[in-house]
């Protein structure tokens, strides 16, 4: 089943009088289950493309489809719901918010969708205990280390049960050994059948994934399975 397909999409900014084309005509046809590794150097327009794959940004031209829905022309609203609930991101920073401890962290994403704090708290704790962290989900994010945080960033990815998993080079802060065991945990995911998007340029990231595209100032150059 197709979960995610773009359609001769562009993304153009605006730099003044000049115009900066960031993707160029891109179309690509994910399936549920998929396990995606999109590369490309710097500037390749890979992290522009994730961005209008998970509602961060809209298209200038072209359509872009989310479970057979047009999301192209819809309001930043319905964008945000889409976002809450059916994308979890995982981003190399981390992106956690200092003041709260783990498992706040983790259920923080419910609270958005309105969901009792009881749940919240219930569901947050099953997920750290998942991705190993059982004993640390009091513990605020400058006490834990690189790994551990990045964890905490995976259980709070999948707190609303979505169907796509984002993850912008995840392992790009953290060692070998650590960047492994993220890397693990996301095939496991994908095992259990969440869709796997991986933005990367590290090429033995790319062994996981059942399909690469590669993309090379923002179109896509090639394609491996």
């Amino acid at each position: 089943m197709e979960v995610l397909k773009l359609e001769d999409v562009y993304k153009i900014y605006s730099l003044g009088e000049e115009k900066l084309s960031a993707i160029n005509g891109i179309s690509l046809s994910i399936q549920k289950g998929d396990f995606i590794a999109l590369m490309g150097p710097s500037g390749s327009g890979k992290s522009t493309a994730m961005n209008l794959v998970g509602c961060l940004d809209t298209a200038t031209k072209g359509n872009i489809f989310l479970q057979g829905k047009n999301i192209q022309n819809f309001h930043e609203s319905e964008l945000a719901q889409i976002r809450g609930k059916q994308i979890g991101f995982i981003f190399q920073t981390f992106n956690l918010i200092p003041s709260l401890d783990a498992l706040e962290n983790v259920a923080l994403p419910m609270t958005f969708q309105n969901i009792p704090r009881k749940h919240r708290i219930k569901k947050a704790k099953e997920l750290l205990e998942q991705v190993g962290l059982g004993e640390r989900m009091y513990h605020l994010p400058n006490q834990l280390s690189g790994g551990q945080r990045q964890r905490v960033a995976i259980a709070r990815a999948l707190i609303n049960d979505p169907e796509i998993i984002l993850a912008d080079e995840p392992t790009g802060n953290l060692d070998t050994k650590t960047g492994g065991e993220i890397m693990d945990i996301l095939k496991d995911l994908n095992k259990k059948g969440k869709t796997i998007i991986l933005v990367t340029h590290n090429s033995d990231l790319t062994k996981a994934a059942n399909k690469i595209i590669i993309l090379k100032d923002g179109k896509i150059i090639g394609a491996e399975k």
